[in-house]
């Protein structure tokens, strides 16, 4: 039997620090230390619950970073399954921390948990105790999470958030550089020496030397196209493998006489084991890969600032917010996101006003004109035939966030208890918000109260799209909006409502859909072909003769209303007839029932390497 220590005194193991008897002075049981007696101190509770604090950003950031760090033997061995089951998993660690964490400080604080004093103290605190740590910015973040659970802050609080960050300048300096730097007599020899320096990728040295030169020559034939010295001898490459779905990717940059040039080298692991796919070395080809409508990136990241700032030097024209968003840090980005609309608000003089496009049956869409951003407040009542119910509206918004997003589905930050000046609102837009989003918007004298509502980036709606461009611009719109309903079939996506006014066009010309009130799984459809019948009446009748259940959908009645000019519909027909019918639908979910995978590249295929075998 152990013995036991209590209070640095040590008993016998025969008994306990609740056996100990207790002192007796004049007949009476004394308690041990009447210091007891007195509550802790603010300053000593503040401590507490920094540490608290600061301890469960560590667990989250460490359980976040170890299941980032089996993307690289995921990859190695094709497990494509486990890579998309890391990804789900990871984007809930964050909110499965915060639990046990808010329960621990409502325990250690009690009845002083809406203390503002209390709180300022603990913000004091925890500011200095993350002052070391190379994640600070990401570890803010993560207390102004805590601090809305506990008070549901309406706004926002300077004195108890981190609205702006405390460090202008990163707090700590760069222990080590977050890319390599390489320098070679050719292009090829320099592209070997980036490729043997990555181990992780498992490249044969046969492979190694293969793909040397046809990336040499890609990097080469470009650079002599665009009039510029072909020869690439300095490059620096991020030490940090990028992953995602089934590609990895290296990202790299040279220095050129007018700029930065992005040499960015994706690999697949394909029956021919792991290679070079493609290069990247335009500024948009590389900000596709980090785009809002893609699925975060898993890379082992241990100071994120600096890798932020190294991919933000090969696309500068990328907000830095849609980076971090895109490493994974979402709920950080939307911090960033959130800091750039306040620097934005207080330099411009533009009103909220409705967003552009056919007024929507769920949502409320409004936007600022300076401001590529709209904002999505879901309705009171909404019109028939919609059937959803607002519940039901933001389960959907759930399933696209942590959902492979194919380059087609722009992504959605949700916000609570906005608190914006009435003033920057159009009197028209307000009217809408009171009469038709009252439980959501609270219209007050000099403020507006968004207690819940959407921000995406700002694209233009197809339908408006096909009125301002010109017939090859609108030609090649109509092919991609085919080609965008065949890769979210891919990933197990309907979009529900196929309408043009549901999908938009974004500044590089790509076509992606961000209406999700009606989107389901392609596995819950039952998609039919419409019955035959010799009867005349049958056919012109308003009603259906054959029955028709709730999850049945009809391929062959798309064409018709999605409302298209004829040459447009002739021209989707003609490259895109088989999303009409009802057996290309059933293929795709015998496929997706199969579990086959299927993952949509974000470059075109012009990009890819070409190889004679």
């Amino acid at each position: 039997m152990r013995a036991v220590f209590w209070r640095g005194v040590e008993f016998p193991p025969t008994c306990s620090a609740a056996d100990v008897a207790v002192p007796v002075c004049s007949g009476r049981a004394q308690r041990p230390m009447e210091m007891h007696d007195k509550p802790p101190s603010t300053s000593r509770i503040a401590n507490d619950v920094a540490r608290l604090i600061r301890d469960a950003f560590a667990r989250f950031h460490n359980t976040f970073r170890g299941i980032t760090r089996r993307a690289t033997q995921r990859f190695a061995r094709r497990d494509w399954q486990g890579l998309h089951a890391d990804a789900r998993q990871r984007l809930d660690v964050r909110s499965q921390v915060l639990e046990e964490l808010l329960i621990e400080v409502r325990e250690k604080l009690a009845e002083r948990i809406q203390s503002r004093l209390t709180w300022i103290g603990v913000k004091a605190v925890y500011s200095g105790m993350i002052s070391q740590r190379d994640d600070w910015e990401l570890a803010e973040t993560f207390y102004n999470s805590v601090t809305r659970r506990v008070f549901s802050t309406v706004g926002i609080d300077e004195e108890i958030e981190f609205v702006q960050t405390d460090y202008t300048k990163p707090p700590t300096p760069s222990q080590q550089s977050v890319y390599r730097s390489y320098h070679a007599e050719t292009t090829e020899e320099l592209i070997c020496k980036i490729l043997a320096d990555h181990p992780e990728l498992f490249l044969p040295s046969e492979v190694t030397s293969e793909d040397a030169v046809l990336v040499a020559k890609r990097i080469e034939s470009e650079l002599k196209a665009r009039g510029e010295d072909a020869t690439v001898c300095d490059a620096e490459v991020a030490k940090t493998v990028f992953y995602r779905g089934e590609h990895a990717y290296l990202m790299g940059r040279a220095a050129r006489k007018d700029g930065v040039l992005p040499v960015v080298l994706c690999f697949t692991n394909d029956d021919r084991g792991p290679h070079v796919e493609a290069v990247l070395l335009e500024e948009n080809d590389v900000s596709l890969l980090f785009s809002f409508t893609r699925s975060y990136f898993q890379v082992e990241v241990f100071r994120p600032y600096d890798v932020v700032q190294f991919i933000h030097s090969l696309i500068p024209r990328k907000r830095v917010a849609e980076i971090y968003i895109s490493l994974g840090y979402n709920k950080h980005g939307k911090t960033e996101l959130y800091r750039n609309a306040l620097r934005h608000l207080a330099r411009t003089d533009d009103l909220y006003q409705i967003a552009e496009g056919n007024r929507g049956m769920v949502m409320i869409v409004f936007t600022r004109p300076t401001y590529p951003v709209v904002f999505k407040v879901i309705r009171d009542h909404f019109d028939y035939p919609k059937e959803v119910s607002r519940q039901g509206v933001i389960d959907r918004y759930h399933l696209i966030f942590r959902h492979d997003r194919a380059g087609r589905l722009v992504d959605a930050q949700e916000y609570e208890y906005l608190v914006l000046q009435r003033a920057r609102f159009k009197e028209e837009l307000l009217e809408v918000l009171v009469q038709q989003a009252s439980r959501t918007v609270d219209v007050k004298r000099d403020e507006v109260v968004v207690k819940h509502c959407y921000a995406e980036r700002r694209v233009t709606p197809l339908n408006v799209y096909f009125q301002q461009v010109d017939d090859q611009a609108a030609s090649r719109a109509v092919l991609d909006y085919g080609q965008a309903m065949k890769d979210l079939a891919l990933t197990n996506l309907f979009p529900g409502d196929l309408l043009p006014k549901n999908f938009g066009v974004t500044r590089n010309g790509r076509v992606v859909f961000y209406d999700y009130d009606e989107v389901c799984l392609v596995e819950e459809c039952n998609f039919r072909k419409i019955p035959q019948t010799g009867n005349y009446d049958d056919e012109i009748a308003a009603e259906p003769w054959f029955g028709v259940g709730p999850n049945d959908i009809f391929p062959e009645e798309f064409i018709d209303f999605l409302g298209l000019p004829p040459r447009l519909k002739d021209l989707l027909v003609e490259h895109h007839g088989e999303l009409f019918e009802a057996d290309y639908w059933n293929q795709i979910k015998r496929q997706i029932a199969e579990d086959r995978l299927f993952h949509v590249p974000p470059y075109a295929e012009s990009k890819r390497l070409c190889r004679c075998r």
